[in-house]
C-alpha cells in the first residue's frame, strides 16, 4: 500500500513524510459506532460488562525520518485512530504513541515488539489514557513556548509551517471522531461565521468517515482566524487544523466518491 523508503538514524533535515493516509476502520468501541473487524473488541467476550481500557501504546526506538505511514506498515492490520510523535526542545525522540480501535488490540500490537522497522528494531509498550494526554499537552506546550523548528515525523504539522502557508479561506480539519457531523463541526468553530454547505467531511475509499473534513470561510482572514482552534478539543479528540487550498480539498473528496 505505502513505498517502501529508506530510513536514516540522525539528523533534522529529512522530509516530513506524506500526507497521512487514512486506512482506518471507521468504527470504533472505544470512540463509538461499530464494526465488523476480525480484531475488534467485544466488551463480553473480554471485560465482563468492566469499561474496557484505553487502547494505546507507546513504540521506542522509531527511526528520525519515520513518518505516520511507516507506523502504519509496522502497525499493519491494526485499526489506528492516532499517531502521536514524541519530541523533546523540539526535536523527535525516536517515540510515538498510538490509539488503536479497540482495546483487544492492544495485544496485537505488543505481539509487534522488536519487530524490525528498516534496520531498527521497535520497542512496543502498554500505555494509558493518562500518558497518552499527558504528551499531547507536553506536546502543546513545547510548540507555544517557541521550541526550534520541529522536524516532527508528522506530515504538514509543524506549526512554523502552518504560519507559512498561505490561505485560501478553506482549512482542513484531521482527528475527527468518526461519528462527528457537520452539526459538531460547526459547534467546535461556534465563534466564527460558518454555513453547513460549507462544510465537507471526507470519506475513504470505503465510503467510510476517514477523520478528516474540510470547511470553506468566507475569506482567508477568516480561515487565518480560525486557526486560533488549532489542537483545540472535539469530543475526546484534540483536532489538528491546516491550511488547505480547493485542489487538495477536490483530489480527497474524490476518494470517497
Amino acid at each position: 500500500m505505502f513505498s517502501k523508503r529508506k530510513y536514516m538514524d540522525g539528523g533534522d533535515g529529512r522530509e516530513l513524510g506524506m500526507k497521512r493516509p487514512q486506512p482506518f476502520d471507521s468504527g470504533s468501541s472505544y470512540f463509538g459506532g461499530t464494526s465488523g473487524s476480525g480484531l475488534m473488541y467485544t466488551a463480553s467476550y473480554a471485560y465482563g460488562g468492566e469499561p474496557p481500557p484505553f487502547p494505546v501504546v507507546r513504540l521506542r526506538g522509531l527511526p528520525f525520518d519515520c513518518s505516520e505511514a511507516d507506523v502504519i506498515d509496522f502497525l499493519g492490520g491494526l485499526n489506528l485512530l492516532d499517531i502521536l510523535f514524541i519530541h523533546k526542545s523540539g526535536r523527535f525522540t525516536g517515540e510515538a504513541f498510538c490509539v488503536l480501535a479497540y482495546a483487544l488490540q492492544v495485544d496485537f500490537a505488543i505481539q509487534r515488539d522488536r519487530r524490525n522497522m528498516g534496520r531498527r528494531y521497535i520497542e512496543v509498550f502498554r500505555s494509558t489514557r493518562q500518558e497518552y494526554y499527558s504528551a499531547i499537552a507536553n506536546e502543546i506546550s513545547d510548540t507555544r513556548v517557541g521550541s526550534p523548528r520541529r522536524g516532527a515525523p508528522r506530515a504538514k504539522s509543524n506549526d512554523d509551517g502552518k504560519d507559512l502557508i498561505e490561505h485560501t479561506g478553506i482549512l482542513r480539519m484531521r482527528g475527527l471522531p468518526y461519528s462527528a457531523g457537520k452539526e459538531d463541526i460547526l459547534d467546535f468553530f461556534k465563534d466564527y461565521e460558518l454555513s453547513e454547505d460549507r462544510i465537507y467531511v471526507a470519506l475513504n475509499a470505503e465510503g467510510r468517515p476517514s477523520g478528516e473534513a474540510y470547511v470553506e470561510f468566507a475569506n482567508p482572514v477568516a480561515s487565518r482566524s480560525a486557526m486560533a482552534r488549532d489542537r483545540m478539543t472535539l469530543g475526546r479528540r484534540y483536532i489538528e487544523l491546516f491550511p488547505s487550498t480547493t485542489k487538495e480539498m477536490d483530489d480527497a473528496l474524490s476518494k470517497g466518491r
